[in-house]
């Protein structure tokens, strides 16, 4: 009497292989999701410090251009976190809200050129000194003209001084013609200004700030802004 046994091993299998294969390309995509985590990682720390050192540096150049006139210390700073709180009402997405907040800090940047007697005249200015501080804003657009790492930081120093009406300055732009950007920066610069001491008057109580604003929606300010 003869018992046989048949001896087989796993690679016989079909199912061997396919499990191999699958363990397989579960190694490989969990070893490229290692990778892939670990140079994302490295390159959100070097995002990171490239914004810390861009926002840093644009603060300290921006504190210079204050320093210029004592009662506007820090208006630059200021001005950035308005135009960044109305992009956050507005919904825009953190990007734009970030560039919101570079554009704040450079739309004066102008002024680096503008004589001392003249921004810290106390008096009513002359028609000759008034184009001296009106030319900041061309004079800023031409710092800024080949800085195009930031979408909208020319415009914003370039055009944060036009009219929704159309009378402001330097090109008479109208409505949606004016950079959204730069319309958004004319409403938090006119709230920081009327907000502070100036040589020439005391700060505006809020109500008559929010009333100036309300009041001046479609003529110098864009109303969609006003009103978030």
């Amino acid at each position: 009497e003869f018992t046989g046994y048949r001896q087989t091993t796993y690679t016989q299998y079909p199912l061997f292989w396919i499990l191999v294969v699958a363990v397989g390309l579960w190694l490989v995509g969990f070893l490229t999701y290692i990778i892939v985590s670990i140079r994302i990682r490295a390159y959100e720390r070097r995002r990171e410090n490239d914004a810390k050192i861009i926002t840093q540096t644009m603060k300290t150049f921006a504190g210079m251009i204050d320093a210029k006139d004592p009662y506007t210390k820090g208006h630059s700073a200021r001005v950035s976190q308005y135009a960044q709180e109305l992009g956050r009402r507005m919904g825009m997405s953190k990007e734009e809200i970030r560039n919101l907040g570079y554009i704040g800090l450079m739309h004066d940047c102008g002024k680096i050129g503008v004589p001392d007697n003249v921004l810290t005249k106390p008096a009513k200015l002359s028609p000759e000194e008034r184009k001296v501080i009106e030319e900041h804003t061309t004079r800023g657009g031409y710092v800024l003209e080949n800085f195009t790492a930031i979408e909208g930081i020319r415009d914003g120093a370039l055009y944060h001084h036009e009219r929704y009406d159309g009378k402001g300055y330097p090109k008479g732009l109208k409505g949606a013609d004016i950079p959204l950007c730069a319309r958004i920066i004319c409403v938090a610069d006119a709230y920081d200004a009327m907000n502070s001491d100036r040589c020439y008057r005391p700060r505006i109580p809020r109500e008559k700030i929010v009333k100036e604003l309300d009041d001046n929606a479609g003529k110098q300010f864009d109303p969609d802004v006003v009103g978030h």
